[in-house]
């Protein structure tokens, strides 16, 4: 009833007019009708699920979202479970590494992360010695921050407390109870500790630099889905641009789909970080770049074993992307 529902609404509201999208323009055949996305909890991910209607639009008979609520994505595609999700650059990172099948795409937007920290932190720097509250080890936010700790010269292992809280408070409420003076906020729980007043942001990634010259999430595909079907690839990822076009052209109504969806309950708490996070960058931002500096980061961590060039050669496909930002001007 929820997905009847949320299909008549979105065709109610027009979202094709939006973009003059109306007409299919994937001029080749699809080689298949059936595409798989992964569905995870996070607002920001918003274009994966603006998306169906799109896929619809380009020939898409048979559109799945996959359940997977664990902190990492790409983990349903590496499994065979989903063809195409959002992933956070740094964690796409750790994936290919290990022998993953993922496939990066495109850059998706800027942003997503804050760092929160107490009345006994002042900057990123005064974090030396101090107690850092993450979801688990190798979790989104621990391999960001352990990035963020080593490009400003702190020692990520000898220089801070790392507290996990899976088997009993969640990483933010040791945060919220006084156990870690930081916490890495994954939206939309920047929302929620700004309600509650708990301490100050000392970096946001979606405007301090140079992490704002980065994308946050990309666009990722399975290598077989890109290999087997090419035409459908380009049509998916052009469906994923268009999605991400909305957010950044009109967040009221994506807000709006998100919650008649039922994706998020609060559309205040959609709005807010639709507004906040740059879905614009898409077309002027290199996802090369993002992902030679992630990589950097975690090479000199040890984090990695493979080196930029070889990961970028290897687990990287731009060609649907530079045809797309030519077809789809602004």
């Amino acid at each position: 009833m929820i997905r009847r529902r949320f299909l008549q609404q979105s065709a109610a509201l027009g979202v094709a007019s939006l973009l003059a999208v109306a007409e299919r323009v994937c001029a080749a055949p699809l080689e298949t009708t059936k595409v798989r996305l992964v569905h995870s909890p996070s607002i920001c991910l918003a274009p994966q699920y603006l998306a169906e209607e799109f896929l619809r639009m380009e020939g898409f008979t048979e559109v799945e979202y996959v359940k997977d609520w664990t902190t990492y994505p790409a983990k349903a595609i590496a499994e065979d479970k989903a063809d195409f999700c959002q992933d956070a650059a740094w964690t796409f990172l750790a994936s290919v590494d290990s022998g993953g099948s993922t496939v990066a795409l495109a850059g998706a937007h800027v942003g997503c992360y804050e760092l929160f920290v107490n009345e006994r932190v002042r900057g990123i720097r005064d974090l030396k010695g101090k107690t850092i509250s993450i979801p688990s080890y190798g979790s989104p936010n621990h391999i960001l921050l352990e990035s963020i700790f080593a490009y400003v010269g702190i020692n990520p292992v000898k220089d801070v407390k790392w507290i996990t809280g899976p088997a009993g408070p969640d990483a933010m409420a040791l945060y919220l109870e006084g156990q870690a003076d930081a916490y890495m906020a994954f939206p939309p729980q920047g929302h929620e500790l700004r309600a509650k007043k708990a301490g100050r942001v000392i970096l946001d990634t979606s405007v301090d630099r140079p992490w704002a010259h980065y994308f946050c999430c990309i666009f990722v595909g399975h290598r077989d889905y890109l290999d087997r079907y090419p035409n459908a690839t380009k049509c998916v990822l052009r469906a994923f641009l268009k999605a991400t076009d909305i957010c950044a052209q009109d967040p009221p109504r994506a807000a709006r789909m998100l919650v008649d969806g039922g994706y998020q309950p609060r559309y205040d708490v959609a709005l807010e970080v639709i507004k906040e996070l740059p879905y614009n960058r898409w077309r002027e931002s290199n996802p090369e770049d993002t992902l030679r500096f992630y990589a950097l980061r975690l090479r000199e961590l040890g984090m990695i074993k493979t080196t930029p060039q070889k990961i970028i050669a290897q687990c990287t496909d731009w060609r649907f992307l530079n045809e797309l930002k030519k077809e789809m001007k602004a």
